[in-house]
């Protein structure tokens, strides 16, 4: 992996030689070695390592606020006259966790600073290769740091922010990351469950992409906590709380899982039955402004395979044109969320007369189902009360398998939508619904009567 402590202690030692006369001398290359020296080894690797996107997944106590101070000052020394900003949750947590420790890191390493508090609170380095802005913003108003140059921009406890406003700000953050010589953005968080920390850096499509790395640190592995820090966290939370808080490992902290049944063991296919080609494929759709999402799948009898998954389409029309590039000829029935009948994304046309235009039969009742109809009816094609499996999902369905092990209840008892494991499920529910309808169930197949 690379490592920002060679090349960086290069450069700063080549700008040691160039110190302007009458500037307070800093040696950089000895600050940042006296700074290594005090951090454990997960601090160290978080702040060696140049990745363009780096998180951190700690334990409470496991030093990560530390270790977002040694990333701040080691960027700014390899960024030095550039721009760079970190990001607590919300406004009163940068005076309340981020000034006060920052504060503090720099005069114990004896790095010349000033800060301003108003307009917006921001820190000035005075290194040598000239002075360095540190700006502090706020997860809460991430729009204020459009229009900036940036070399890199450090997250706090990002775990807590929304993940709708989180999963917004987040590539605009990067689009900011285009000046200086080492440019990377990296976050630091308690995990709390499966949300924007576990989607960027531990779902399946993060682990296979090469621009992002996450390091865990456990609570353990700082040896400045109190004697009896731990032995209190382990009287008082259970053990699933405590592999989180703890060891900083992804777990379900709600109040359970929505499709619970669901078992990889049980419902995961990696090879397609022969003879389907000639059958019609069963179309489920979830409306979404630019992450429109479908799930693909084929009635054998009275058992559903699903064969393919459509997610991130812009729109309607991309959608349909999807679904035909992929399936040309093939009979398609669709199974859309109801209300796309009353809404349009196109001037004239509503979603579902677009998807009819692409020759897609429109199955969908004239409402939609109340959710925890829809989702029982999918927990029975799960598994019902005789132990009956009748749901296969094929491997390649990644998105849909992830989904119906990690969406949870919210504490108000509602299926949660704010991680965006939802999407997959719901268009799944909606041909289930439809084609297993339980109130259909004693016809041996749906009736095409709406009851309601």
């Amino acid at each position: 992996m690379p490592r920002l402590t060679d090349p960086v202690t290069a450069r700063l030692a080549a700008l040691e030689l160039e110190r302007s006369s009458g500037r307070a001398v800093f040696n950089a290359p000895e600050t940042l070695a006296a700074i290594r020296a005090d951090l454990h080894p997960g601090q160290l690797d978080f702040v060696d390592d140049t990745t363009e996107i780096l998180g951190i997944s700690a334990g409470y106590g496991a030093g990560k606020t530390r270790a977002l101070c040694a990333k701040a000052v080691a960027l700014a020394c390899a960024n030095q006259g550039f721009i760079g900003c970190v990001m607590e949750p919300t406004g009163p947590l940068i005076r309340d966790i981020w000034q006060n420790d920052f504060d503090d890191f720099l005069e114990s390493y004896g790095v010349p600073y000033t800060f301003r508090a108003s307009p917006l609170p921001e820190y000035t380095l005075h290194l040598t290769g000239g002075d360095t802005k540190i700006l502090c913003r706020s997860f809460e108003n991430w729009m204020r740091i459009i229009g900036l140059n940036l070399a890199w921009v450090l997250a706090d406890e990002i775990d807590t922010v929304s993940t709708a406003i989180a999963n917004r700000a987040f590539p605009k953050i990067l689009g900011r990351l285009r000046s200086g010589n080492v440019r990377q953005f990296a976050a630091a968080s308690t995990p709390e469950g499966y949300r924007w920390l576990w989607g960027t850096f531990a779902s399946d499509d993060a682990k296979g992409r090469d621009d992002r790395r996450l390091i865990k640190m456990r609570t353990v592995d700082n040896p400045h906590l109190p004697a009896d820090f731990i032995d209190r966290l382990q009287a008082n939370y259970d053990p699933n709380l405590l592999r989180a808080y703890l060891d900083g490992e992804f777990v379900n902290l709600t109040t359970g899982t929505v499709y619970d049944r669901f078992d990889r063991a049980k419902h995961v296919v990696s090879e397609l039955p022969d003879g389907i080609n000639d059958e019609p494929l069963r179309v489920g759709v979830d409306f979404n402004v630019g992450n429109m999402t479908a799930v693909v799948g084929i009635r054998l009898g009275r058992e559903l395979l699903v064969i393919d998954e459509i997610t991130g389409a812009h729109d309607t029309d991309a959608l349909g044109q999807e679904l035909r590039r992929r399936y040309p000829g093939r009979r398609l029935y669709g199974y859309p969320d109801a209300s796309g009948g009353n809404r349009s994304t196109n001037a004239t046309q509503t979603d579902i007369q677009i998807l009819e235009g692409y020759g897609i039969s429109n199955q969908s009742p004239r409402a939609n189902p109340p959710v925890r109809d829809r989702v029982a009816a999918v927990q029975a094609l799960l598994e019902n009360g005789k132990g009956e499996v009748r749901l296969k999902v094929h491997n390649s369905c990644r998105r849909l398998i992830e989904c119906l092990e990690l969406q949870c209840w919210t504490e108000k008892g509602e299926p949660d939508k704010e991680t965006g494991f939802d999407h997959p499920n719901d268009a799944l529910g909606y041909i289930v619904w439809r084609e297993f309808n339980p109130l259909h169930a004693g016809a041996g197949r749906g009736t095409g009567v709406r009851l309601y």
